[in-house]
């Protein structure tokens, strides 16, 4: 369990004041310059050590993606992007960021901004976010104010500054191609990779796309140490990690707790357990929509982070634990997040364009039975074909909760199929 003084977001659920004065009487803006003035290899090296993973889904180590930016063309402006589309479905931590802690991921933008030399940052908010995209905005112009931003950034020389874009609620903007191109002004689509943002990206100048959370504790990192945050968690996964959990536990909630946490205790802890006990656990989704179920044979010993959930074949993801128990229809449940990421393809990639409508045409069918068995191993068959033929991962979204359906409640696709057959049977005889 996470002890309280090695907590990052202490407001999180927005008891105290979310604006300047009451930021610094948490510790933030604290000898910020002292940190800024230490350089941009200290900084990434710190960030490194830290052990820090991307907080937006795929995990990938931050400071190593910070340090392909200062080897890459200097003579050309370096922008930091920050996702805060959080279109994810069961997701709602980086909305909690925004609203409550705005000055976190403020500190840990121009940070992050010296360290991979960028002048300017662009925060991506999800259109809907409108009370979240306002707190922001009043705590970049208090920060701007007070000098922390802006031309000469807390005394160091250092010029940084913000800016919000609105999204307009696209999914596929959170991929952080799609997302530059409709900073851009374009049509929110994937680009093709190599070359990569680090070296080309938002105005073909070199950019890192970064998610909200792992912006946020930047800054607390860098003032505690990379070792105090290497020390949290679990070997290759160090650090907190905001969880959101939601479905059918008693509290659903937002919550930071340590990597690694067993999901078992993170639900009875925090949110009061599964309704009707843990005996009525059906599944559980730990990482958002888009990472395979697992069931409670699975959820009994799983532990939440990213190389735990990978050996249970799914992902922590976001962190999004939505928890099923054993009222829900499990087959429409995946048949809506197939229509889901039907309506949300760009259509840009065959498979993925094509194979999307495929499986979700299928999965309607197999809510109602109307399908015989073999039809189970083609339905498998078609999100192979989508799996890894796509410019971006929403073609393995779409394919993933299917495949942890077929995986561990094929006996249930096949009664549904044998139940629809005998109630046709009885109504020709």
């Amino acid at each position: 369990m996470l002890k309280d003084e090695d907590r990052i977001f202490t407001n999180i659920y927005g008891q105290g004041v979310a604006g300047l004065e009451g930021a610094r009487s948490r510790g933030d803006w604290d000898k910020t310059a002292t940190y800024l003035n230490k350089g941009s290899q200290w900084i990434i090296d710190e960030i490194k050590n830290s052990g820090l993973r991307g907080r937006g889904g795929a995990g990938f180590g931050t400071g190593m993606k910070w340090s392909f930016m200062i080897e890459g063309i200097l003579h050309r402006p370096h922008y930091l992007v920050i996702n805060a589309d959080e279109g994810e479905p069961g997701t709602c931590k980086d909305r909690e960021i925004l609203r409550n802690e705005p000055h976190k991921l403020i500190e840990g933008s121009l940070m992050a901004g010296l360290a991979i030399g960028a002048h300017t940052a662009y925060v991506y908010v999800r259109g809907e976010f409108h009370r979240e995209h306002e707190a922001l905005q009043r705590a970049m112009d208090e920060a701007r104010d007070a000098g922390l931003i802006g031309k000469d950034a807390c005394g160091t020389g250092w010029d940084f500054d913000m800016h919000i874009h609105l999204g307009a609620g696209a999914y596929i903007c959170g991929e952080e191609s799609a997302l530059i191109q409709s900073l851009e002004g374009r049509k929110g689509q994937p680009r093709v990779k190599p070359p990569f943002p680090a070296n080309v990206g938002l105005y073909g100048c070199p950019t890192t796309v970064n998610n909200v959370e792992t912006i946020a504790v930047v800054p607390a990192i860098l003032r505690r140490g990379a070792a105090w945050f290497e020390g949290l968690g679990c070997p290759n996964n160090s650090g907190t990690r905001l969880f959101c959990i939601s479905g059918h536990v008693n509290n659903p909630c937002t919550v930071e707790e340590e990597m690694g946490i067993p999901l078992r205790k993170l639900i009875e802890t925090h949110c009061g357990g599964v309704r009707g006990g843990w005996d009525n656990l059906l599944a559980v989704i730990p990482g958002g929509s888009s990472v395979p179920l697992v069931p409670k044979s699975v959820c009994d010993g799983l532990n939440l982070d990213f190389d735990s959930c990978r050996e249970c074949q799914t992902g922590l993801g976001t962190a999004a634990v939505i928890v099923l128990d054993k009222s829900t229809d499990i087959i429409r449940a995946i048949a809506r997040f197939s229509r889901f990421y039907k309506h949300e393809s760009c259509g840009q990639c065959t498979p993925c364009r094509e194979g999307t409508g495929w499986m979700w045409r299928m999965m309607e069918r197999m809510v109602t039975g109307n399908a015989s068995v073999e039809e189970i191993d083609i339905l498998d068959d078609i999100t192979r074909q989508v799996e890894g033929h796509t410019i971006c991962a929403l073609g393995d979204a779409a394919a993933w909760p299917i495949q942890g359906l077929i995986r561990h409640f094929r006996p249930e696709l096949e009664r549904r199929i044998a139940d629809y057959q005998a109630a046709r049977a009885d109504e020709a005889a």
